[in-house]
């Protein structure tokens, strides 16, 4: 009889009954509910469940009834316009004689449906006994109703992605709070996931208290060694004047970085025995206490009206309402780290906070602990550089004259290209030049590059070349000729004249001896040529220390470009139309998208950070310096190994095809085509394969993504308006939009 009942059950729930397509989006989207989050929910494709809300299809069992479960769930937080939704509890499961009945096929989607419904997405439940979730309030000022500490209002602003890590532990609330004041002086913190708090601090330093003790701010660490993020403030310009901050710096000020000493907060922070880092109060600014018990005291602000959000990393991010802003700023907390200052300066953050310089030791004899070397890491004492690594005017060079020029044989330059030809005759009856951009160049050289870790270079003449060996060598690559070279294994006859020399960043051919780094002489040797290294400084001690950095910030960029509808390993054709307008679709992820770019460039650059300020005089030691992550052989490595992977590319390509680059632009590379896309250029058979080791598109770092088309017309114009100058004009650097910028033409 129990099967009967089970059978009259199952019919029931295969007509469950479930409100018009539109209407369900629309519940979905009051909750701020992803697609892919209700899709993971009930163990279907994201596909599956945007064609019940357009309408295209219908859902059936065992999804049905825990989707309508849901959408009854949704209507109870979200009438519809005008109607009255009565509280109701979900109807009791039949029960038989012999019990129960039983919902195995349908309760793990139903308790998943359940969980999904209950919390807004991409933020853990409030620890506080006050949290709440309130009503949608699309349609009233954010304003309008002033929330209970730890309260939420789902679909106030957009959601973070399913796949971003929720905040949890004793950090609650979050990495961070976007603060605004009102007109009455009441300051609101807006966090991620659509978290809003009530912040009652009246004073700079009663917000620093307040956020230490009561608002469950911060961030895990990123590895066991390591320690965790600090909460992070963002101060709008109404919360800087509720807080006695000017909205805006002098220019006095913005020179120097920071405001005053004497200025009246600082002065409030100094009587509550609260400390500035030497940048000061400034626009990205640490608050804190000396450690007591092991226990760290600190806040960080951000002042995006100080600029302290760079527009070439972040965009329009400054401009952002509250809400919005603490979305992005949250995504990239979840996926890169929680941001301490530019982007440049939390790339380099970041591979201190993945390769912790110690660890704790192994008990002693009487159980205590203590801080040692971490093997793998850069250790804590910065290290002088090999002469020919060091940039000029460092303290290493002091006994050079004054106005010395140091040549490649006593400098090691390994830059990004910045080389152009002229466009041979075939090429100028071509209809087209085509942009080739590889994605995430530099993060893709500085995975699986070994480098150089906590010991000094070490000086060795008439050494051997190894290429396990990370270091600078002096060697003379001018007899490599790329007219006649090893591609995989076999000789091949190009035409090296159109080709870019891979041994300089102008892509000239090395008329001596030159100072190179390990991946740029392994290179010579992998086109066929013997290389005999004159002297070198060589590292003994090495490893991979950036390939956790690289696989956080590739997993970012790759994660936040599937949001954006261009996911990995797409067929070409859907690629391409996937990443056309791909940051139009969600504006904001777009934003950090590019920062996580500038992040990976920013953290290499900062590798070999110069000296800064008209204090500083040559052979002078200047603050980076003091730094175990100011390693310019670590930089030297990472972009020899892309200026290399980009070559390689283009002989690959050469070698099976014929075509040439008549640009290269650091990651950038243009080529002739009588088309107007990449398929002109690169060589796809009907099975979606190309020329193995040269270009492919996909959204992976190190694979191209269209650049930018121009005409050939477009390119002559363009070089005879520079050259008319005395200019070289690369035309990789205006193909994205073409225009021509007037820093270029000097206007």
């Amino acid at each position: 009889m129990s099967e009967l009942f089970d059978a009259v059950d199952a019919l029931v729930a295969s007509r469950s009954p479930l409100p018009p397509p539109a209407e369900r989006k629309r519940l979905r989207q009051a909750h701020a509910l992803t697609l892919d989050e209700v899709a993971a929910a009930l163990d279907v494709r994201r596909a599956t469940v945007s064609g019940w809300e357009s309408g295209k299809a219908e859902p059936r069992p065992p999804q049905r009834e825990p989707y309508a479960r849901l959408l009854r769930q949704l209507a109870q937080l979200y009438p519809a316009a005008g109607s009255i939704a009565a509280p109701q509890e979900d109807a009791p499961a039949p029960k038989t004689s012999s019990g129960p009945a039983p919902m195995a096929q349908t309760q793990p989607a139903g308790g998943a449906v359940e969980a999904a419904a209950a919390t807004t997405p991409g933020a853990a439940p409030s620890a506080s006994p006050s949290a709440a979730h309130a009503p949608a309030a699309a349609s009233r000022p954010a304003r309008a109703a002033r929330l209970p500490q730890g309260s939420r209002r789902p679909g106030a602003p957009k959601a973070a992605p399913a796949h971003t890590p929720a905040p949890g532990g004793a950090y609650a609330h979050g990495p961070l709070l976007v603060l605004d004041a009102d007109a009455e002086r009441h300051v609101t913190g807006y966090g991620v996931g659509g978290l809003i708090l009530d912040v009652p601090a009246k004073s700079l330093p009663a917000l620093v208290e307040w956020t230490l003790t009561e608002a469950q701010l911060g961030a895990e660490k990123l590895h066991g060694s390591g320690r965790d993020a600090d909460a992070l403030l963002v101060l709008t310009d109404a919360a800087c004047e509720r807080y006695g901050l000017p909205a805006s710096l002098s220019e006095a000020e913005r020179l120097a970085g920071r405001l005053p000493e004497g200025h009246k907060v600082i002065k409030q922070l100094q009587r509550a025995d609260w400390q500035l880092t030497k940048r000061g109060l400034g626009p990205w600014a640490r608050i804190y206490r000396p450690a007591q018990g092991g226990r760290r005291q600190c806040v960080q602000l951000c002042i995006p009206s100080w600029r302290a959000l760079d527009g070439r990393a972040w965009g329009h991010a400054a401009r952002l309402e509250p809400a919005e802003l603490a979305r992005v700023l949250g995504v990239y907390a979840a996926r890169v780290m929680t941001p301490v200052g530019s982007t440049a300066v939390t790339g380099l953050e970041l591979m201190t906070a993945l390769n912790p310089p110690t660890r704790a030791s192994e008990p002693d004899e009487h159980g205590h602990r203590h801080s040692e070397h971490r093997p793998g890491s850069l250790g804590t004492q910065p290290m002088d550089p090999a002469p020919c690594e060091a940039t000029d005017g460092h303290p290493v060079l002091a006994h050079l004259p004054r106005f010395h020029v140091r040549g490649p044989d006593e400098r090691l330059l390994e830059e990004a290209y910045d080389w152009t030809r002229d466009l041979t005759d075939a090429e100028c009856m071509q209809r087209y030049l085509v942009g080739l951009d590889v994605n995430l160049a530099f993060g893709a050289a500085a995975n699986g590059a070994v480098v150089g870790l906590a010991s000094p270079p070490e000086h060795v003449t008439n050494p051997v070349f190894d290429a396990a060996v990370p270091g600078s060598w002096l060697v003379d690559l001018s007899h490599v000729d790329l007219g006649r070279v090893k591609v995989g294994k076999q000789w091949r006859d190009l035409d090296g004249a159109l080709l870019p020399s891979p041994f300089t960043p102008t892509g000239q051919r090395p008329t001596g001896p030159a100072w190179y780094a390990t991946p740029t002489v392994a290179y010579a040797v992998e086109l066929g040529y013997d290389v005999a290294p004159v002297e070198a400084w060589v590292r003994r001690e090495s490893g991979r220390f950036l390939d956790g950095w690289y696989k956080r910030l590739r997993n970012a960029y790759v994660d936040t470009m599937a949001d954006l509808g261009v996911a990995e390993k797409l067929p070409p054709v859907e690629f391409l139309q996937a990443m056309d307008g791909c940051k139009s679709r969600d504006p904001e992820l777009g934003i950090v998208v590019d920062a996580v770019k500038m992040t990976v460039k920013g953290g290499i650059g900062k590798l070999q950070e110069k000296a800064r300020g008209g204090g500083w005089k040559p052979g002078q030691a200047w603050p980076a310096l003091a730094r175990p992550t100011w390693r310019p052989d670590i930089r030297a490595t990472v972009i020899s190994r892309a200026r290399i992977n980009m070559h390689r590319k283009m002989l690959n390509l050469a070698a099976a095809t014929g075509r040439y680059p008549v640009a290269v632009l650091s990651d950038c590379a243009v080529y002739a085509a009588d088309g107007p896309g990449p398929l002109d250029v690169l060589p796809y058979d009907a099975d979606g394969k190309t020329v193995p080791g040269s270009f492919r598109l996909d959204v992976s770092p190190g694979m191209v993504k269209h650049e930018g088309t121009q005409s050939v017309l477009w390119g002559a114009d363009v070089l005879e308006q520079l050259s008319a100058d005395g200019k070289v004009a690369n035309l990789a650097r205006y193909i994205k939009t073409g225009e021509v910028t007037a820093r270029d033409t000097g206007e």
